[in-house]
């Protein structure tokens, strides 16, 4: 099991950053007096960021840590946990950072549902959405099972 735990959590140092890159969702808006919408454009977590650089640095600063830096950052911790690299006791911190990179996905739900209300444009969750999504999730599924306490015989 505590192998399948590092392979998993490896992967993960693998998957976030194309998550990072991968398509969360296409947006378009409404053409002048025309009933058909043009191009929509992808956005990923990272044309969001370079957008979000230009327009609003708190705000980047902010979806930064919680989209790239927490999950990174969880991901890494948990690796050096499982090659006994980095003490057991540092799982709250790690479990905090989960929670916090989750946060991210929220927002994201949360501006598709607003999009998609106010009818000016089109809105469509893209597979990276999903797998950005995926890694989040796994990665809280790897901390919880590596918080679990070692069978003692």
């Amino acid at each position: 099991m505590r192998n399948l735990l590092k392979v998993a959590n490896l992967c993960l140092i693998i998957l976030f950053p194309i998550a990072w890159f991968a398509p969360l969702l296409r947006a378009g808006v409404l053409g002048e007096m025309m009933p058909y919408f043009f191009d929509l454009n992808e956005i990923s977590v990272i044309t969001g960021l370079q957008s979000m650089w230009q327009a609003d640095v708190l705000m980047a600063l902010l979806v930064t840590f919680f989209a790239i830096f927490a999950p990174y950052m969880k991901t890494i911790g948990l690796a050096l946990i499982h090659f006994h690299l980095l003490h057991r006791k540092v799982l709250p911190v790690l479990h905090l950072l989960g929670k916090l990179a989750m946060a991210d996905i929220f927002l994201i739900a949360l501006y598709l549902v607003v999009a998609k209300g106010i009818g000016v444009g089109k809105v469509e969750t893209a597979w990276g959405l999903y797998l950005f999504t995926a890694c989040i999730l796994a990665s809280l599924a790897i901390s919880f099972a590596t918080g679990k306490p070692k069978n003692r015989a």
